[in-house]
């Protein structure tokens, strides 16, 4: 959705307010002050507080070129998460850098119109000396499978991989470890695993009398084991998973537009329908992240992010992971900073992060914790443990931050952490609130984006291979019986498939072709870090890189 015609153009609202009057602030003020007086470009939050007193001549900010250095907003419910990502994704755009949002409780869509004035936030405004006036941001909705309002986000069962897809499954690590050489078998077998049907065929298949003999050639997987994943994934079907897999796969590379006038595009995924899925859905969050990673080329020290990325309910990503599951977002966390994105988690405490993933988080927005129970205590005093010296006594302001207030510390220019800083924070120029359901559809209908991804496309992969093989002693796509027609578009199996279907027949293929497409190359380059193995391979959560 773009209000062109309200918005202002991508220069307005980019030059940071200077701090001014500094001299007439308190000693310890002027100090707190001067950590946030950058001379680059950088976004406003809002003004300090101290010693219980708003101080709008002290700007409280963060520069451009630090916000893919990540970072935490955290926070107890109603304290105000939900508009500090409103106010740093408005400023990100008007930057002209994309942004993606999580909408998990369907309340964000908002940051696609102008907001409303009102008595509220022109109090705000006046007391932190912000120059308010409504704008929206160019925005797209999009909803995982296409359930609920939003352009459908899908992904293949391959591009998904072992790890991420285990998560969902909730399988253990022995299980997680079997699925990754059931996907490896597939491969070999040139048997694309499209959808859930492709996968479970496969199993299914391995798990028959028909198969034994192809399971004990894998090596490492028990019957017991597959057994076990064959039951997870009907399980996971019948809880209606089925639509969030499949074709047309969503190109991630859409999350990095801008719109015309020059502004970063906020691309919304909207998650209310699927509030009772949380593991599919933080999964699915980490699945773009790791699929962006291996797409952007490395940019190192930029003067802006390329995107800024948002990841709220971000405990549940965490929740009963595997060590290898872990790893695997420390290192993309850590790595993809290079890759010009930053990834901020939203989260009640600090604690729902691992500590060598907070560890990355170099910029933090904490507002107001509670303390009613002993584990709320401990929650609150390893909270103040994670910032650094500051003059405040952080347990007392933490429990007594009201909305829209937040204890602030981030990078300065140099990547060093500036001062502690309580802070009155600004109010989103956008409407702080959803617009309504079919104003969101409108939107969806009207975007160029719709008729590319809104039809699912259900092809030849695994499923009817096998199916077409079951007389076979294996589904292998080389016997007569399972090789695909030549109309197929998944002729020459995954690999081609990602290349638009097109190879030659067998006969006509050279010895080169032969071997690039066999199962033992595939393996090989998966094992490798090269470029070559990149571009064919899965990354480091299992997830296969599609061929642009």
């Amino acid at each position: 959705m773009s209000d062109s015609e309200t918005m202002p153009s991508a220069a307005a609202g980019t030059v940071p307010e200077h701090v001014s009057g500094a001299p007439a602030l308190p000693g310890e003020a002027l100090e707190i002050a001067s950590g946030y007086a950058f001379a680059g470009p950088a976004l406003d939050l809002g003004a300090l507080i101290w010693d219980g007193t708003c101080l709008p001549d002290a700007q409280i900010r963060i520069p451009l070129p630090m916000l893919n250095r990540h970072g935490l907003v955290a926070g107890a419910t109603g304290t105000g998460k939900t508009k500090t990502l409103q106010l740093i994704a408005e400023q990100l755009s008007a930057q002209g850098v994309p942004v993606f949002l999580a909408d998990i409780k369907g309340d964000v869509s908002g940051i696609s119109v102008p907001g409303e004035p009102g008595a509220k936030v022109r109090k705000r405004a006046a007391e932190v000396h912000q120059d308010w006036t409504p704008a929206g941001c160019p925005a797209e909705f999009y909803a995982l499978g296409g359930l609920g309002h939003g352009i459908p986000v899908r992904a293949t069962v391959t591009s998904f991989g072992p790890v991420l897809l285990a998560k969902v499954l909730e399988l253990n690590r022995t299980q997680e470890q079997s699925l990754g050489l059931i996907f490896h078998y597939a491969d070999q077998k040139g048997l694309e695993l499209v959808d859930l049907k492709d996968l479970r065929a496969v199993v299914a298949f391995l798990t028959s009398d028909e198969g034994k003999g192809e399971l004990k050639g894998i090596g490492g997987l028990s019957t017991a084991t597959a057994g076990v994943i064959l039951r997870s994934l009907t399980a996971f079907e019948a809880q209606g998973m089925s639509p969030f897999f499949g074709e047309p796969e969503f190109d991630t590379d859409e999350l990095t537009r801008t719109a015309a006038d020059g502004r970063g595009v906020v691309s919304v995924l909207e998650l209310p329908a699927v509030q009772d899925r949380p593991q599919l859905f933080s999964t699915f969050l980490m699945w773009l992240l790791a699929d962006l990673f291996h797409d952007l080329p490395e940019v190192g020290d930029a003067d802006r992010p390329k995107l800024v990325f948002f990841f709220d309910e971000a405990h549940l990503l965490f929740s009963d992971a595997s060590k290898a599951f872990l790893d695997s977002i420390t290192r993309t966390v850590r790595l993809i900073r290079s890759k010009g994105v930053g990834v901020f988690f939203v989260t009640q405490t600090p604690k729902d992060v691992p500590a060598d993933v907070l560890a990355q988080l170099g910029n933090r927005v904490q507002h107001a914790l509670r303390a009613f129970t002993p584990d709320d205590q401990k929650a609150l005093k390893a909270t103040v443990k994670t910032f650094p010296d500051s003059p405040y006594d952080l347990e007392e302001v933490l429990m007594g931050l009201g909305t829209g207030e937040a204890v602030v510390t981030v990078l300065s220019e140099r990547g060093a952490p500036t001062p502690v800083a309580v802070t009155r924070l600004r109010a989103p120029r956008s409407l702080m609130g959803p617009v309504s359901a079919e104003a969101l559809d409108r939107a969806v209908r009207d975007s160029p984006l719709y008729e590319r991804y809104a039809r699912a496309v259900d092809r030849e992969s695994a499923y009817e291979k096998v199916a077409a093989a079951s007389g076979s002693s294996s589904p292998s796509p080389s016997a007569p019986s399972a090789r695909p027609s030549p109309s197929s578009p998944s002729r020459g199996g995954p690999e081609a498939a990602r290349s638009g279907g097109r190879t030659r027949p067998e006969e006509d293929a050279s010895v080169v072709e032969q071997v690039v497409g066999s199962g033992l190359f595939k393996s090989l380059a998966r094992s490798v870090g090269t470029q070559i193995g990149r571009e064919i391979t899965r990354s480091v959560f299992g997830t296969a890189r599609r061929r642009r």
